[in-house]
């Protein structure tokens, strides 16, 4: 649920990047980092295992300037990928307000992507969250690696019903990397009125 704080007239809104391990999360979050503008964006707090994954979140609050007379800033989260840290996953999903699923499109992935995405949705349950309530976008990653699966193959699982907007992308090549942040933000806010 966005934070909405009257007294200074701020919006915060929360969107957590959520996927299997080395899906690219953490490369969405960086990529993003690396080209906002430094007067818009908070400090990048990473903290990793010593395997450099992810263990617990990375934070970026991303100042969008003022809607209707309110700052609204964006506050971007990646879940450890592991699901041995589902109690961090699921803490990360903590007054969420938008989701971007980053699948990962490599064949031997596959099976993880269905893992992590029932997961995400079990986790959700736990705060009473309805799948179909929340802003999602799914993100097919990897897209320029020569063993993946066909974007309708991973649609066929992750998205039946098509319901969710979708991007491929090359993340370290910031390529759908934009695209997919500015759909979950506008539905996001879309969402809040």
């Amino acid at each position: 649920m966005a934070l909405i704080n009257y007294a200074s007239r701020e919006i915060n809104c929360k969107i957590v990047y959520y996927g299997p391990g080395l899906g690219g999360k953490t490369t969405n979050i960086k990529y993003i980092y690396s080209k906002l503008n430094p007067e818009i964006k908070g400090k990048l707090i990473s903290l990793s295992t010593e395997l450099d994954r992810t263990l617990f979140f990375d934070f970026l609050p991303v100042d969008l300037g003022t809607i209707k007379g309110f700052k609204t800033r964006f506050h971007l989260y990646t879940v450890p990928g592991q699901v041995f840290y589902n109690a961090s996953r699921k803490l990360i999903l903590k007054g969420v307000d938008g989701i971007v699923f980053v699948a990962d499109s490599q064949i031997e992935r596959f099976e993880e992507n269905i893992e992590s995405f029932q997961n995400m949705e079990d986790n959700l349950k736990t705060y009473n969250i309805s799948i179909d309530k929340i802003p999602i976008v799914i993100q097919y990653n990897k897209r320029d690696l020569p063993n993946i699966t066909s974007v309708e193959e991973l649609q066929k699982v992750l998205n039946p019903q098509l319901k969710y907007p979708y991007f491929e992308a090359v993340a370290v090549q910031g390529i759908g990397v934009f695209e997919t942040l500015k759909e979950v933000c506008k539905r996001v806010l879309l969402n809040l009125s």
